[in-house]
């Protein structure tokens, strides 16, 4: 098995718990808010988006590869739209403001993490090679 294969298949390997994790985290903290002066203010949707980002970008250093990005945003929608396919009164993510958010936010959040973490590696090798 050649180096660019074995790579792929490592960062594969990290993708999936790694989505998992963010889509389980993102489900738990997507409802959070905080009443500020009276109002409520929802700010567990956007934290959960900036997990899966972090993440994202995580796989993506650590493996050098958008391979990795990419199946770490699609196992974590499917993993999402598992949960709030969910029978009535069994659904984690209903969908209001804040499940429309997570769950939508999802392919919005890894289209622009393929792209930050494509210029990056780009910079990288301008800089290194």
């Amino acid at each position: 098995m050649n180096k660019r294969v074995a790579g792929a298949a490592r960062g594969f390997a990290a993708a999936v718990p790694a989505a998992l994790f963010a889509a389980l985290a993102g489900t738990a903290l997507h409802r959070q808010s905080a009443v500020i002066a009276g109002v409520d203010v929802s700010w567990g949707a956007a934290a959960a988006l900036v997990l899966l980002a972090a993440v994202q970008l995580w796989l993506a250093a650590w493996s050098r590869s958008l391979l990795p990005t990419a199946v770490a945003g699609i196992v974590c929608y499917a993993a999402v739209g598992a949960l709030a396919a969910a029978g009535p009164g069994k659904q984690l993510i209903l969908a209001d403001p804040a499940g429309n958010t997570w769950v939508y936010g999802i392919a919005g959040v890894t289209i622009v993490m393929l792209v930050v973490a494509a210029r990056l590696r780009r910079q990288s090798r301008r800089h290194l090679g």
